[in-house]
């Protein structure tokens, strides 16, 4: 079992992270005699998808979907299947996201090469 604080710790993240997680269902746990949170090796497992989750861009309802429907179907089939259809929407996006940014950088390259020229020409000039 793991507290709060070694949650925390564990995956860098704050306590005040870790509650806003159970407040959203995402996490379950059990409570001490004196109301403490006790998080067992599910838990652990469910914030270390969540963290993975939210490292691969997914949204928290995504994330949620994902992460509770092995409780639904104990064989994962379904999760996989949802995980699959939102990681090729994501993949996709990913995808996009590099064109952009590729395209972006071309022109940056082209801009700056102008700007070179135009500086070097204006100091031969004078």
């Amino acid at each position: 079992m793991y507290t709060i604080s070694q949650l925390a710790k564990e995956f860098d993240i704050s306590t005040r992270t870790v509650r806003y997680y159970e407040e959203l269902g995402l996490l379950e746990p059990a409570r001490s005699e004196g109301n403490q949170r006790l998080f067992s090796k599910r838990e652990y497992a469910r914030l270390k998808l969540i963290i993975r989750g939210k490292r691969y861009g997914f949204q928290l309802d995504e994330i949620k979907e994902m992460v509770t429907l092995f409780d639904k179907d104990r064989t994962g089939t379904r999760q996989l299947e949802k995980t699959i259809e939102y990681g090729t929407q994501k993949i996709a996006e990913v995808e996009e996201r590099i064109q952009e940014l590729t395209e972006l950088k071309e022109e940056m390259k082209e801009l700056h090469t102008d700007f070179q020229k135009r500086l070097g020409g204006e100091a031969h000039d004078t």
